[in-house]
């Protein structure tokens, strides 16, 4: 019996603390993940000479700051108008995470 609660404890931590610190990405690595991809496009009428960057960090899913938004990517690039948005999320082992918006504009 204490051998079955002991199996149930174990499983049940390792259920709650999978993937805890993730950011957005479409595909994910249990061990570890560096992806980037796109979020928006808009107006090609819209030059991308300026770049301006927002980001926000995960530990263990429990404590979570910053501010990855379009907005504050925007206020930090000086951007007005946007031509496009990406993302670049890392994550470690689901213990770390971090995801930077970058916009890309005038």
């Amino acid at each position: 019996m204490k051998l079955l609660t002991k199996a149930a404890a174990v499983a049940t931590t390792v259920i709650v603390m999978s993937g805890c610190a993730t950011g957005m990405q479409p595909v994910s690595g249990g061990l570890y993940s560096d992806v980037k991809g796109p979020i928006a496009v808009t107006s090609t009428n819209v030059g991308h000479s300026k770049t301006g960057s927002a980001k926000a960090t995960s530990v263990l899913g429990l404590i979570a700051t910053g501010d990855a938004s379009i907005a504050a990517a925007m206020a930090q690039g000086g951007i007005s108008k946007v031509h496009h948005v990406d993302y670049h999320t890392t994550s470690i082992l689901g213990l770390f995470a971090e995801t930077t918006v970058t916009v890309y504009g005038e």
